[in-house]
């Protein structure tokens, strides 16, 4: 199971290990990824399959397609290139858009949601806990000051204005940290994440691998303890795994990921 298919890119290099017999489930929240990936493997039937899901709902998908148990499963728990760059969906404040950043159109709240009515208090916790802002709460209280704040663009220059110019982080926009927690709130992602941690490796066959790629230090944390607190599997990667300089040339949106596995020993 690739349960954040996205494009396709990791289904379809385990697509390729797994036949002529093996078999793949593909999940992914977001419609549209639903729909490249479905699109991609269309010619593929007799050995994948995409389903528009969570993998917090991991065990409720087994038990629809009547699997007992998963020889994989992966996750890449980053945000994709492509919901990047679709401006519209509201991730980047490289372009000014609606404040969105749903993975699902399903899913209840918008980040403008949150940030026109939660409370100062509520957004400083959001900005320092899934953020680790260290601003987090002059940001706030800028933020309820100058709502209501509804484009990516708006929120943007609302945080510079929030952090002294001499504060500003010399390798990354002053937003970035804020767009992180909100996209975090708004997806319940670390809830999410959770559910996958404590249901993936209970649905793994004997010898079955649990991987995970993270790209912030909430989700690497969460993954390393979890990991560890598991009896009768074994860590496969004492140290995670990270993108060489010739991947990280290639993509350098790999440059913060990491890589643990667990296998079930019996």
């Amino acid at each position: 199971m690739d349960v954040t298919v996205g494009g396709g890119g990791h289904a379809a290099a385990l697509l390729e290990r797994l036949l002529p017999g093996g078999f793949l489930i593909g999940l992914d929240r977001d419609e549209e990824a639903v729909r490249a990936a479905s699109a991609r493997f269309a010619g593929q039937a007799a050995h994948a399959l995409i389903l528009h899901e969570t993998f917090a709902n991991l065990p409720r998908v087994l038990a629809r397609m009547k699997f007992s148990e998963i020889d994989v499963v992966l996750a890449d728990l980053g945000i994709s290139s492509r919901q990047i760059d679709a401006a519209e969906r509201g991730f980047s404040f490289r372009n000014d858009a609606p404040l969105d950043m749903r993975f699902s159109k399903t899913a209840p709240r918008t980040a403008a949601d949150l940030v026109n009515t939660l409370a100062a208090p509520e957004l400083t916790r959001i900005f320092r806990e899934y953020g680790e802002e260290r601003w987090a709460g002059p940001i706030a209280r800028m933020i309820e000051r100058r709502r209501p704040l509804t484009t990516t663009l708006a929120l943007a220059d609302t945080v510079r204005a929030a952090i002294p110019r001499a504060h500003w982080p010399r390798d990354i926009h002053p937003a970035t940290r804020v767009f992180q927690a909100l996209r975090i709130a708004v997806n319940d992602e670390l809830g999410a994440l959770a559910d996958l941690l404590r249901d993936a490796p209970a649905v793994l066959a004997p010898g079955g691998r649990f991987a995970v790629i993270s790209y912030h230090s909430l989700e690497d944390r969460a993954v390393k303890h979890a990991f560890r607190s598991r009896e009768s599997f074994e860590i496969l990667t004492k140290k995670p795994v990270r993108a060489s300089p010739e991947e990280v040339a290639r993509n350098p949106r790999a440059r913060s990921a990491k890589l643990r596995v667990l296998r079930r020993k019996t």
